[in-house]
């Protein structure tokens, strides 16, 4: 079916001028152009490592339950051609293939090249395979609403922001209607794989998608690609999404602009709100960029449990200590999941969804609020009050983009500084508050380079993966701190990501869960947030407001990476690959025959690494209870 999005944009001097960029590949990717070795050129080869499990052992036999055909299957290693694997699997013949692709979840930058990529692998192994991009996203795919990719259509979308050459809708395949339209699409396309292309929620519904294709013999494989600003799908197997770069470097210019605004005119105080979803990777890393004077960060209150009244005292100390200073400036970072990590709001806005679900009309929720939660409620100001009472996302989460926590807090602290000036413990000049939300600004920017190449690597990987026909995937590059020509390129099992979150419905009972893949949290232990504990006390007093500038595509600066990619040490995928073969040579070295102090080394040795081993992959290890 024909699409009014194949319609060229017209497109400004920069953006010709990016769209003329073409991405490197690494080694392990690379189509040779020699005509002499046009066989060798288009191989695909891939080694597979051992069967996988999940993070948390507690949760392998609920996962293989709900996922027997797609759980436990092996990592997937993508090799250069030189490369000399006795047991590689390699793959010559590349008959014609027919491949959907869609956008799932928040626009994101870089999406473009995940299907440029794709589109690129697909071809130039075989001229007349065909890729359909889904118009309007999941609801595309329910009614087959497809557009032919082309070199034309692709055209004026290479290196582009947004997600218009396809849209986006409805966001989720997960009821029994939806999965049995998404199967009914695929088998009368005669698709041979399905490519997702979102976050979290995004690739849990592609992971059950591949099961149940599965269960049903579906010939269609389903591939998830890690495409959100959120930056939230973090797991062992992938170290940073695509877009989250680009989001990052727009908001903290547009950060540092108001910073060097609240510097100037020496009498405001910005608080800003960064969009995110329920995690703070982005707050985390603009705060690294651009050195603003506070950032609340959400997975700080949920573990010290700061109730908003600390919160508002803790944002007023610091407004007071720097007016001792004769600062009545400054800028505070705010993620827009901050409202769920506050334990009574939090808890308000689990009654009110409860109350939603029940079917209890909007205006009547209030009425029906238990006494705590009705004064909470009522202590509220009424915008806040509207805001927490719209109906959740699909995931059961709150509209978190349309709560205005940050003229909540400015509200709130303005109020407790007129206090304490009244009372005479604060003697400054009064407290004048702007707010901004940043989020929409930055998620339809051109790419940054490293989005760009990182999109464009993960759309070849996706070809790689259906031509070992693998199902159940997501295309992975790890070491991506290095430059292209370092990274690793992979395929992880979508249930290898997978945690079974625990909850109870009332007091004394059983904690239940369903295996989905889960927004992963800022960690407290990591590098990133050790950086920012180390010069929050100077962000604090110092104003030390750092300009990282505007998206640079050449030259310095084009070739940074986020602080939050950088400083970790995060190559999993290269560390599982190293200690494959630490463990072959170990059986290389001890076979029968060998010397009697050879096996009593051997022994010795695996008994001790064992032995740590079990323990740290105990249930309760980690803070993790069983079932």
């Amino acid at each position: 079916m024909d699409s009014e999005f194949e319609v060229p944009r017209e497109l400004s001097g920069l953006q010709k001028k990016r769209a003329q960029y073409h991405p490197e590949l690494p080694p392990c990717l690379q189509v040779s152009a020699s005509p002499s070795s046009s066989i060798l050129g288009i191989t695909v080869r891939v080694e597979f490592g051992d069967s996988t499990t999940c993070a948390d052992p507690s949760s392998a036999n609920v996962i293989g339950r709900a996922f027997p055909h797609t759980f436990g299957q092996p990592l997937a290693h993508f090799l250069r051609a030189t490369a000399k694997v006795p047991d590689a699997q390699i793959i010559t013949e590349h008959p014609p293939m027919r491949v959907g692709v869609l956008f799932c979840g928040r626009q994101s930058p870089g999406g473009h090249n995940v299907v440029w990529g794709l589109y690129k692998a697909i071809k130039i192994r075989n001229s007349d395979s065909v890729l359909l991009g889904f118009v309007g996203g999941t609801e595309g795919l329910f009614t087959q609403k497809t557009l032919e990719i082309t070199d034309e259509v692709l055209a004026t979308y290479k290196n582009q922001g947004g997600y218009d050459l396809l849209g986006r809708t409805v966001d989720q395949i997960r009821t029994t209607e939806q999965v049995n339209a998404a199967m009914i699409a695929c088998n009368d396309l005669r698709l041979d794989g399905l490519v997702i292309i979102g976050g979290v929620t995004s690739n849990s519904d592609a992971a059950q998608l591949a099961e149940t294709f599965a269960e049903a013999k579906c010939p269609t494989k389903v591939v998830g690609v890690p495409v959100t600003l959120n930056g939230d799908l973090k797991n062992q197997f992938v170290e940073t999404n695509v877009g989250f770069d680009t989001v990052c470097r727009v908001n903290s210019q547009l950060i540092s602009n108001v910073c060097m605004d609240a510097q100037s005119a020496e009498k405001y105080y910005y608080f800003i709100r960064l969009m995110g979803r329920k995690v703070s990777h982005v707050a985390l890393e603009c705060a690294l960029q651009s050195h603003p004077n506070m950032l609340i960060l959400g997975e700080e209150v949920a573990l010290s449990k700061l109730t908003l009244f600390d919160i508002t005292k803790q944002i007023c100390d610091a407004v007071q200590a720097r007016a001792e200073k004769e600062k009545y400036h400054g800028v505070v970072l705010i993620p827009e999941g901050l409202i769920e990590s506050i334990p009574e709001l939090y808890a308000l806005l689990q009654e009110i969804h409860g109350l939603h679900n029940q079917g209890i009309l909007t205006d009547k929720i209030s009425s029906r609020l238990s006494p705590w939660a009705s004064a909470l409620f009522e202590f509220l100001p009424p915008f806040i009050r509207k805001q927490l009472l719209l109906h959740p996302e699909s995931d059961d989460s709150a509209q978190l983009s349309q709560i205005e926590t940050e003229k909540l807090l400015a509200q709130l602290v303005e109020k407790e500084m007129n206090r304490r000036m009244e009372e005479c413990i604060y003697k400054g000049k009064t407290f004048d508050v702007i707010c901004h939300v940043f989020g929409y600004q930055a998620r339809g920017s051109l790419p940054s380079k490293f989005d760009c190449d990182y999109a464009y690597v993960l759309g070849h990987i996706c070809y790689h993966i259906l031509a070992a026909g693998l199902n159940g995937y997501m295309a992975t590059a790890t070491n991506l701190k290095h430059p292209v020509n370092k990274w690793r390129c992979g395929a992880a099992p979508l249930t290898a990501m997978m945690t079974v979150k625990r909850y109870s419905r009332g007091p004394g009972a059983v904690p239940v869960g369903k295996p989905a893949i889960h927004h992963a949290t800022v960690d407290l232990k990591g590098k990133a947030y050790e950086l920012l504990s180390q010069k929050a006390p100077s962000f604090l007093m110092d104003d030390l407001y750092r300009n990282p500038g505007p998206l640079q595509f050449e030259g310095p600066g084009a070739d940074a990476k986020t602080y939050t990619l950088a400083v970790e040490d995060q190559d999993y995928m290269g560390r599982m690959k190293k200690l494959q073969e630490y463990l072959d040579k170990v059986k290389s070295m001890v076979k029968p025959g060998c010397s009697q102090e050879v096996v009593k080394a051997a022994l010795s040795s695996m008994a001790s690494v064992t032995e740590v081993l079990s323990v740290m992959t105990t249930p309760s290890f980690g803070g993790h209870q069983p079932l």
